[in-house]
């Protein structure tokens, strides 16, 4: 598999494509979705946001609300399109979860604030 960065409207994602000939194995696998370059600092200057980086449905918050963080650490699964993607703490902090399981988000809808 090869992995390459794309651009549309401005946004940058992170594919994954299968060569010709190479074995595809049946079941799709997840590929953490890095949030540092998908946040923004909040406005009120109390953390920093997570924000979507494409529509989907939230399919499970993999921590607790006000559950300490590490950077790099998933806190939660966007579905999007059937693949499952870990969406990973920017930095180091308490989580505040803005978004449930089971909602369905746009991209750059604020999901989470890492303070």
């Amino acid at each position: 598999m090869r992995n390459f960065i794309i651009t549309v409207d401005g946004k940058k994602y992170e594919v994954g494509v299968e060569e010709v000939g190479e074995t595809v194995s049946s079941a799709p696998q997840a590929t953490p979705i890095a949030a540092a370059p998908l946040s923004a600092p909040a406005g009120n200057g109390k953390g920093t946001k997570i924000l979507s980086p494409f529509p989907g449905l939230i399919k499970n918050l993999l921590v607790a609300n006000g559950s300490q963080v590490k950077k790099d650490q998933p806190v939660l699964v966007l579905e999007a399109m059937k693949m499952d993607n870990d969406i990973t703490a920017p930095c180091d902090g308490t989580v505040n979860f803005q978004v449930a399981k089971g909602a369905n988000v746009e991209s750059d809808a604020v999901l989470a604030v890492i303070g």
